[in-house]
């Protein structure tokens, strides 16, 4: 007799929703998700689909109905709780948009608990569209299987960021000019902690001092080479989630 298919199977579609999910609770997507899952995924009624709701964990759905314009479901089974995910915020400044864009992705994937962008002197961009921002990022938690997104937060100028800086957070910086070499940093100082990574031009010589008279700023070196702004925040971001963060009981 063959084995029964293990339900729900894992290349189910996963989406994020706004609603608080339950057992038994009917959920009605339309918009970009009912186009995702009726035209792309082309689901019928009885297939499943994996909900997240950011608040309750992952649950295992099964379509309803499929519309032209919409995709009804019944929630049934919780399948995970809401991730813990490490105390540990990614403060970027701002990129090309491109390129930023890769920076949202990859620190979704990586595990970082909040996002924080930054507007510095030598920024080429000031401004983030929150939509698209948000976009990217629960594209990516639902492509890696997060079931917690990160807290997104609006651009801040670094001069506010700084004096606003909480008291119980180490803050990395990431001074291409040198610091105490990163793997030996993140493994010295535990508890809640951030990553700071300037932007293309670098940070000036008067950002670089307001950055480092912080008391709980950790200046460090990412290695021998000079990284683009996308390439320090992933290589930070996975470095300390090695050595300090969840990667090393997975």
């Amino acid at each position: 007799m063959p084995a029964t298919p293990a339900w729900p199977p894992r290349s189910a579609p996963r989406l994020f929703v706004a609603e608080t999910l339950a057992e038994g609770a009917a959920v009605t997507l339309d918009g970009p998700p009912a186009h995702y899952l009726g035209k792309v995924m082309r689901v019928a009624p009885g297939d499943a689909v994996m909900l997240c709701d950011d608040a309750t964990g992952e649950w295992a759905a099964r379509v309803i109905a499929a519309g032209k314009r919409d995709v009804t479901l019944t929630v049934e089974t919780r399948l995970r709780p809401r991730e813990q995910v490490p105390d540990f915020w990614l403060c970027p400044a701002l990129l090309k948009k491109d390129r930023f864009d890769l920076v949202l992705e990859k620190a979704t994937e990586l595990g970082v608990r909040a996002i924080r962008p930054l507007v510095t002197r030598r920024c080429v961009a000031d401004k983030l569209n929150p939509e698209r921002a948000r976009a990217i990022v629960v594209e990516a938690a639902e492509q890696c299987a997060r079931t917690a997104l990160p807290e997104l937060a609006a651009p801040m100028k670094l001069d506010g960021f700084l004096r606003e800086w909480p008291a119980e957070r180490t803050l990395f910086f990431a001074d291409e000019l040198g610091g105490t070499p990163a793997a030996a940093a993140f493994a010295a100082n535990s508890g809640p902690a951030a990553l700071l990574i300037g932007p293309e031009g670098g940070f000036d010589d008067a950002e670089r001092a307001a950055i480092r008279a912080v008391p709980q700023a950790v200046p460090i070196s990412l290695g021998p080479r000079i990284l683009r702004g996308e390439t320090a925040a992933i290589a930070g971001v996975a470095a300390w989630m090695t050595l300090a963060g969840d990667w090393a009981a997975n």
